[in-house]
């Protein structure tokens, strides 16, 4: 966790704002967001974060999720399990935003507002990824996060029941009648996010705690899923399996990537060898840019204007 005290921004950064650094780079943002707790979305941010940070990338790591604080109590938990064995861990940038006390909701948005723009303020002159973890519900602070994703990631268990944020289905012929809130949430933002810069976001669902046997719900959650991917525009990754190691690393703070923690506390199981490729093929199907792309993207862009 970093505790270098450095100050923010008092400017702020407004929502539609390009971020760049001090060095001209333009940082990629990764968010993890829908509208339901209990997804993984706090162990899969953390993974990537200490995926990128394994890379050597300078990595920021933002929680607005703070009342509920899953990523927060693991980024504790990782400064806890350094301390006590006297260890050095890759560790992001960290920051996190509580939602406002304000009793009244416009001034309550103003302030979240004002302080998510701090913070972003301070971790995009800092680094070359930010991972932003959102609340499981509708918010204010969770809306700003979407406004900022180059990659959104949506992690949902592998069930009907998380399938209805996306889509509302005819439950006898499992047809699509129309898409969802969090859907409908997403695709404003994109043609926003286009308005505003013609960036785009790049979505991505990942089924998560999926079943290792070949259940008929498993099929027919994929079927649909897949179908949706076209109609909707999102990609498909698979997350995580329905593992205890992944609850175990939690209280230590540690992720499938810190190997040498892992063997030195007694070697690694077949169970654990399996989960890790599990995270390896999720980073790989996510599929981040190298660090500084977004830059150089921008000056051949303005070359070819120029030219």
């Amino acid at each position: 966790m970093d505790g270098s005290g450095v100050r923010p921004s008092a400017a702020g950064i407004a929502p539609g704002t390009t971020l760049v650094d001090a060095r001209g780079q333009i940082p990629h943002v990764v968010v993890f967001g829908n509208e339901k707790g209990g997804t993984g979305k706090s162990t899969t941010a953390l993974h990537v974060v200490v995926s990128l940070l394994h890379q050597g990338h300078r990595v920021g790591a933002l929680d607005l999720d703070a009342r509920q604080g899953t990523l927060t109590r693991y980024m504790r938990n990782r400064q806890d399990y350094m301390q006590r064995h006297d260890l050095e861990l890759p560790v992001p940038v960290y920051r996190a935003i509580d939602r406002s006390t304000l009793a009244d909701q416009t001034d309550a948005s103003a302030d979240e507002t004002e302080r998510f723009n701090q913070a972003l303020a301070e971790l995009s002159s800092r680094c070359d990824f930010i991972v932003i973890d959102t609340p499981g519900a509708d918010t204010t602070l969770g809306r700003l996060g979407h406004t900022f994703a180059d990659t959104l990631i949506t992690p949902i268990n592998d069930s009907f029941v998380d399938l209805d944020l996306l889509a509302t289905l005819d439950p006898d012929s499992l047809k699509i009648l129309r898409p969802s809130t969090y859907a409908a949430m997403v695709w404003e933002h994109r043609m926003r996010r286009q308005q505003r810069d013609r960036g785009v976001i790049d979505w991505i669902v990942m089924r998560n705690r999926l079943s290792h046997l070949d259940a008929r719900n498993k099929r027919e959650v994929g079927q649909v899923l897949e179908t949706l991917s076209k109609r909707i525009g999102f990609r498909l990754a698979a997350g995580f399996g329905e593992r205890v190691i992944f609850r175990e690393l939690f209280l230590k703070g540690l992720t499938l990537l810190d190997l040498a923690q892992l063997e030195a506390q007694g070697g690694l199981t077949m169970s654990h060898v399996a989960a890790r490729q599990e995270v390896r093929t999720l980073i790989e199907a996510i599929n981040l840019p190298p660090a500084g792309y977004r830059r150089a993207a921008a000056q051949s862009a303005t070359l070819r204007q120029t030219g």
